[in-house]
């Protein structure tokens, strides 16, 4: 046997083997809790499911309104996979009962204009006008702890506010800051 055709082989059988992981990772239908504090509003949101598939329709409309741009009133679609990473987040810190306090979510245009004006640190195409950001903290946990574990999960971008005490994760690509 060749170097060349031994190498394809082993290449060629460990991508079948991997391919079944990466599609379990994709589906996960394990039965979820997720509590929510909205640090603005002093709302409070408890959400049950499993997988990203599950959340009913109206469980959808209570998130999409308790994640709303609390400044304007205007509310958006929320992306669900962002309710997955939370729960992972939770898995992994060890923390399943932790509360997710809300410090941003859904940012209107107007809302993410007038924040830019007062710090430099607001992206102009900020994911939070698109439903795919949070702004958080994870009772129980640190926020350098969950951090960490945003940052292993690789699944978008984590960015660190120590000194506001809150993490920023998103269903961007994945980088930090």
């Amino acid at each position: 046997m060749h170097r060349r055709t031994f190498l394809l082989g082993a290449l060629a059988a460990a991508a079948s083997t991997a391919t079944p992981r990466l599609v379990q990772a994709k589906i996960d239908d394990r039965p979820r809790q997720l509590s929510f504090y909205h640090t603005h509003t002093s709302e409070t949101l408890d959400l049950s499911f499993n997988g990203l598939e599950q959340i009913s329709r109206d469980a959808r409309g209570r998130l999409n309104h308790f994640l709303r741009d609390f400044r304007t009133e205007e509310e958006h679609t929320i992306d669900p996979v962002l309710f997955q990473l939370l729960g992972d987040l939770q898995q992994r810190a060890g923390n399943p009962d932790g509360i997710f306090e809300i410090i941003s979510a859904y940012r209107s245009p107007k809302t993410n204009q007038m924040l830019r004006g007062k710090s430099g640190g607001v992206a102009r195409k900020s994911l939070h006008m698109r439903g795919m950001a949070l702004d958080i903290r994870l009772r129980g946990t640190s926020t350098a702890e969950l951090r960490d574990h945003a940052i292993a999960l690789r699944r978008g971008g984590v960015g660190y506010y120590r000194r506001s005490d809150f993490i920023h994760v998103d269903t961007g690509r994945v980088r930090r800051w």
